[in-house]
């Protein structure tokens, strides 16, 4: 097997598993057998073709359909998958076909079907142009989204899941930002967007970037960033950040000058934290435990809760969420955010402030959250966003935040969240 093949090889696993076995890309990622001990740079190669497979499922298929009689097998179908991918960069028609035969002769479960691959991917038009509608969500999904944003907003949220998000990257209090330079250092394709965080067009290897020792940054979505601006200014004040792993709003807290205590119940998040606290300099008091069992002698003057839930605004980091879930799991997540909120209420002090979030588009787990919360506790009030570079048009009537991936899209998109502040009285 050649050394491109072996990438090709470790993306046909990759697929394999997730949309037949149902793991996570993160699952597989960490199950090095799924990459046949490739070098780095193969390595990296078979997860993002995997990954614009999954984006891209659907066009694919709209290309393969009339080309098959019945639908083969997962693996090959996975195989003349990645192949239609590859023959879309416009690469040479001969080398895909061929090393997409050599893979499917491999093993009694598809060696019999490499003719048909062959004649599959010859019958192709050439050029190979992934074109038309982009994939849609599933209808669990889909049906509550379109009626909450309408027809065209999914349409245009579905469209920024197609493409491969940028890098954001967040930077510590004192590091310097001029144009496109961190610490004086030039950063290539990079653009400072409106809240202050710094995208990376071109992404590459994050750990090579001027300023990554010494802390000055980390990674972390443009919209996620938003959640810490929204408790105010917390220099000095006691900070309980819930559900804190891996420590992306607990560094910006840090660095805000924050006395922070960071809370998980993921003992591996957990040393993530405490790693990236470390690179960064950054100082925190790491809690491992229960969030719903947690207590505390002095009551925090702000609280951050970044809630657990169905993650369905970051598809565009995660294209297969939609393949791995079916909806049923909304109804115990929103009773575990309710249970959470009234929990943090309880260690709020006296005229303190509390950041609900979560990275979900469903109203469920958002509006929906906010109004029951504002029913059941009288004593809170919501405190309308006042931070810089939002658009007024993401302010809900109720006075949440309510991100979605379609804005900013000519920049590349943002995940999707919700995340509200209330002011206990």
């Amino acid at each position: 097997m050649t050394q491109s093949n072996g990438a090709r090889a470790a993306a046909v696993a990759i697929l394999d598993a997730v949309l037949g076995e149902g793991k996570t890309l993160a699952q597989v990622s960490e199950d090095k057998s799924f990459l046949y001990k490739l070098p780095s740079g193969d390595r990296a190669r078979a997860q993002r073709l995997a990954v614009q497979v999954i984006r891209t499922l659907e066009p694919i298929e709209r290309l393969l359909a009339p080309l098959l009689r019945k639908s083969p097998p997962l693996h090959v179908m996975n195989i003349l998958r990645l192949a239609t991918l590859e023959r879309s960069f416009g690469q040479a028609s001969y080398g895909v076909v061929n090393e997409a035969v050599a893979l499917a002769s491999i093993g009694k479960r598809s060696q019999h079907l490499a003719g048909m691959v062959n004649a599959v991917l010859r019958a192709l038009p050439d050029p190979v142009v992934i074109s038309g509608p982009a994939q849609m969500m599933p209808r669990w999904l889909r049906q509550p989204l379109v009626h909450a944003y309408g027809r065209d907003v999914v349409s245009l949220i579905e469209a920024v899941h197609a493409n491969a998000p940028s890098i954001d990257l967040t930077l510590r209090g004192e590091a310097q930002v001029d144009g496109a330079q961190v610490d004086g250092a030039q950063v290539d394709g990079a653009i400072l967007l409106p809240t202050g965080s710094l995208r990376l067009r071109d992404g590459g290897q994050i750990s090579t970037l001027a300023g990554f020792d010494d802390g000055a940054f980390w990674v972390q979505d443009a919209a996620a960033a938003m959640a810490v601006p929204l408790l105010g200014d917390v220099m000095g004040k006691r900070v309980l950040d819930i559900c804190a792993a891996p420590g992306g709003k607990t560094m910006q807290l840090a660095s805000r000058g924050a006395d922070v205590t960071a809370l998980d119940i993921s003992g591996p998040r957990m040393a993530r934290l405490a790693q990236n606290l470390s690179r960064t300099g950054l100082a925190a008091t790491c809690v491992l435990g229960d969030a719903l069992t947690y207590r505390s002698e002095k009551p925090f003057d702000a609280i951050l809760l970044d809630a657990p839930c169905s993650a369905t605004g970051t598809i565009r980091r995660h294209p297969e969420l939609p393949y791995l879930k079916d909806g049923s799991e909304i109804a115990n997540l929103v009773a575990l955010q309710a249970q959470l909120i009234d929990h943090a209420l309880t260690l709020l002090a006296p005229k303190g402030r509390m950041v609900f979030a979560s990275c979900s588009l469903l109203p469920a787990e958002g509006e929906d959250q906010l109004d029951a919360m504002l029913a059941r506790h009288q004593n809170l009030s919501v405190i309308s966003p006042q931070m810089t570079g939002i658009d007024r048009a993401w302010i809900t009537p109720q006075g949440a935040l309510r991100l979605r991936p379609d804005y900013w899209a000519d920049l590349g998109g943002m995940d999707g969240f919700f995340m509200v502040c209330v002011q206990k009285q």
